[in-house]
């Protein structure tokens, strides 16, 4: 079955609207629309002339967008598409937005899931050109302009944006991920808050101290902001939250342990901030090893270069990641990375295909001197931005233009009153830079119901260290 728009008819303006193959310009290998032949003439879609990509077509109509990934990136393009002249279809397999950078909040019991994920029908529920769908596409025919679902529908598109995010990505031993839980999604952070919780309700039933240790011993492999953010969180669940709740042993006895396979952590950030972070991380009383590469993952531990073993019943990873899904697909028509991603033209699109986008974590999007950006949420967002505008450029008869980041400078947070700031002239450390964490963080949600609630929990949290949704729901026993 297939789930088809009513489009457009698409007509071609006079002749000197109308740019034809030719020596002065190169007609890229994009599928021309129905209706291209003019006196025997095929006339592409698009058209690329020097460095601008131009549509051949003026459009009267609707195109179809077809929105995959509700996340930064994709929720972002099909908000900026409100006002234009389009019919949007997004497609998630989950049915909420995420706020991913307080998703390690969750997996420690400092917020709930309600705090930091939104409907994604509520929040578009009053933007009246696009439809939600709930399904994960799997598959996209390039040349039939079309995408695949998982419940065997399709989708054809004039426009599609793939937004679909990452996922953990284990160099090559996926088998690991059996054993080292990654942190992308809600489900996982749920899965480490419960494995956190149970660790310390299991030590206080164990009797021998050599099995009590492993347990209590919490391995986070990765230095960058998840990683060190996890680590300065767990080392306060120890530190404080469970102080005196436990008669068998003490909770400041668990070992946290931070292994980074780079010199430093925070490799992102300037020398010296990172050098902060360090000791800000190991006064919380938090092991960083850095220069430590892990060779292989089990039930029982870790081994670090091939040698040294650390048992412990808790490993957490946040080392790498990949995209998530989708841009295999793609892997006949452009060159992938070894993550999946897609490297991406100026305009953010497939090399050959203007009218697929590649945005957020599935794409490598360079800046102009050919370096990569990180995969950070205000990269998304403006990409975002910048697709849907040149989607409507499109629709305008428009050249696309290039994308340009403006990057507003990096922040992560380690621990109560401690965290580091760049931006890019100005740095900052400890609580100031803690406090603007906060701040931003806050504004950055997606509603005001989010941005109260989560403000109202952190003060409580800073006043008395507490983590109230230390819930351990047992589902072993659940039927359907």
């Amino acid at each position: 079955m297939s789930i088809i728009p009513t489009w457009l008819q698409a007509t071609y303006e006079t002749e000197q609207n109308v740019v034809i193959k030719s020596q002065e310009s190169r007609v890229l290998d994009a599928p021309a629309r129905d209706g291209s032949n003019i006196n025997g003439v095929v006339v592409e879609q698009f058209v690329s002339v020097g460095d601008a990509v131009t549509p051949t077509l003026n459009v009267k109509g609707r195109p179809h967008v077809v929105v995959t990934g509700a996340g930064f990136g994709g929720l972002t393009t099909v908000q900026s598409l409100a006002n234009a002249d389009v019919d949007i279809t997004l497609v998630d397999r989950r049915n909420h937005h995420l706020f991913v950078p307080l998703l390690y909040q969750v997996a420690t019991a400092q917020l709930s899931a309600e705090h930091i994920a939104q409907p994604i029908r509520s929040i578009l529920k009053k933007q009246e050109n696009v439809s939600v769908v709930f399904d994960e596409a799997t598959d996209i025919d390039v040349d039939g302009k079309s995408v695949t679902l998982a419940s065997g529908k399709t989708l054809t598109y004039d426009f599609l944006v793939i937004a679909v995010g990452a996922k953990d990505s284990y160099f090559g031993h996926d088998e690991w991920a059996e054993h080292a839980s990654g942190l992308k999604s809600l489900e996982d952070a749920e899965r480490i808050r419960q494995q956190i919780l149970l660790a310390f309700e299991r030590a206080e039933k164990e009797p021998d101290p050599v099995k009590r240790k492993a347990m209590l011993t919490f391995v986070i492999v990765g230095g960058g902001p998840t990683g060190v953010e996890m680590a300065g969180a767990i080392a306060e669940i120890r530190n404080h939250t469970l102080k005196q709740e436990f008669r068998n042993f003490n909770p400041r006895d668990a070992r946290v342990i931070l292994l980074e396979g780079l010199p430093r952590v925070f490799p992102m950030f300037k020398e010296k901030l990172s050098a902060r972070a360090q000791r800000d991380l190991e006064n919380l009383g938090i092991e960083v090893r850095t220069g430590s590469l892990v060779t292989n993952v089990d039930d029982h531990g870790v081994v670090i270069g091939g040698e040294e073993r650390i048992e412990t019943e808790t490993v957490i990873w946040a080392a790498g990641i990949q995209a998530a899904s989708l841009t295999p697909s793609l892997k006949d028509v452009t060159q992938l990375d070894r993550a999946n991603r897609v490297s991406v033209t100026r305009e953010l699109t497939v090399p050959g295909h203007p009218e697929i986008f590649v945005i957020g974590d599935a794409a490598i999007i360079k800046s102009a001197e050919d370096k990569p950006w990180g995969a950070v949420a205000p990269l998304a967002i403006q990409a975002g931005e910048h697709a849907a505008a040149n989607i409507q450029r499109s629709m305008r008869n428009e050249a696309y233009t290039p994308f340009n980041y403006k990057d507003p400078g990096s922040m992560a947070t380690i621990g109560r009153n401690r965290a580091v700031v760049d931006f890019h002239n100005m740095q900052f450390t400890g609580f100031i830079a803690w406090l603007m964490w906060a701040v931003i963080h806050i504004l950055r949600l997606v509603s005001f119901r989010n941005r109260a609630m989560v403000a109202i929990q952190w003060t409580f949290d800073y006043i008395g260290h507490n983590r109230n949704a230390r819930v351990i729901v047992d589902h072993s026993g659940d039927t359907k």
